[in-house]
């Protein structure tokens, strides 16, 4: 594992680097900064269709939707780590109550959704009050969004951020052995938050190792979500209908997550007797959520349709 940028390079080229660049935080900003790109290329697409048009700033400037993109993330960024925190605390609340301080202050145990839904919101309601409509903007971000959980996710596999699987002691299926080991089943050394125990030989603040190997669920949610960024980009042109890509990013984030919950380690709810996780109600949300918008979106236009 990988805690700082400075252990990355010392592997891929032998020299010692001293950086202040935590693994997590860079592949963070590369999350925000990478799907950027693809942003502003479907914001320019959706204006030359007439779908977005250009806003006045305070100043009266004319600024075109792609041009807000850096606020936007900032917004994105400020906002949703407060709802991931937030929704993190939610999870562990018996963590927070043990140590509030420590929780609060902590940077690790950020929760996607909470980030997810606070950052939207607020980039929602900045682009609202310039007159971007929100319906073409969500579907342009579609694909960046599931872009930037990969990304962000080659953060937590690097740094070993505890965002890992249960433990796996079973055998690597043979339809599985052109795969090394450590992707089956992984004991993260050196991980980020120093989880297991001491490396034999090894000296300094990174020296542990899980007793157990587990599950390297990043690894997979980079390999499955790259795989559907390809396929959100390559419908983005081929759906004509408002909202209906983003209804479809909806239910593949959700299946996605879904069921990677049932190989990682995450706290339960206990409703009505049933178990279950906070991502796994939320992924049930938006797989609703999107399945939902898609059948109004399509009553709807036969309504019209029967109508003219």
């Amino acid at each position: 594992m990988y805690p700082t940028i400075s252990y990355l390079i010392k592997d891929l080229t032998g020299f010692w680097v001293p950086l202040p660049i935590q693994t997590f935080g860079f592949f963070m900003a590369l999350a925000f900064i990478i799907p950027a790109f693809f942003l502003n290329r479907e914001l320019k697409r959706k204006e030359t269709e007439g779908l977005l048009h250009a806003f006045l700033d305070k100043k009266g400037n004319s600024i075109h939707p792609y041009q807000a993109i850096g606020n936007m993330l900032f917004i994105a960024a400020i906002a949703g780590l407060i709802g991931a925190r937030l929704f993190s605390i939610l999870e562990y609340f018996d963590d927070f109550i043990n140590d509030p301080w420590g929780t609060l202050l902590s940077m690790s145990g950020l929760t996607f959704y909470g980030g997810l839904i606070f950052g939207s919101i607020a980039v929602i309601i900045y682009t609202r009050k310039r007159g971007i409509k929100t319906i073409h903007l969500i579907d342009a971000a579609a694909p960046a969004l599931m872009l930037a959980y990969a990304i962000g996710r080659i953060g937590c596999q690097l740094a070993g951020d505890g965002d890992w699987g249960i433990n796996n002691l079973s055998p690597k299926p043979g339809w599985l052995s052109f795969l090394p080991d450590w992707a089956w089943a992984y004991n993260y050394p050196h991980n980020v938050i120093k989880e297991g125990v001491p490396i034999p030989g090894c000296n300094g603040e990174y020296c542990n190792a899980l007793s157990i190997p587990v599950f390297p669920t990043p690894l997979y949610e980079i390999i499955i979500c790259s795989l559907l960024f390809l396929v959100l980009w390559l419908l983005r042109k081929r759906i004509k209908t408002a909202g209906i890509l983003f209804s479809v990013y909806l239910i593949l984030n959700g299946v996605e997550r879904f069921f990677i919950e049932k190989i990682r380690i995450d706290s339960d709810y206990h409703i009505l007797g049933i178990a279950i996780k906070q991502a796994e109600l939320i992924s049930l949300f938006l797989i609703i959520s999107g399945f939902g918008w898609i059948m109004y979106s399509f009553i709807q236009k036969r309504f019209y349709q029967n109508k003219h």
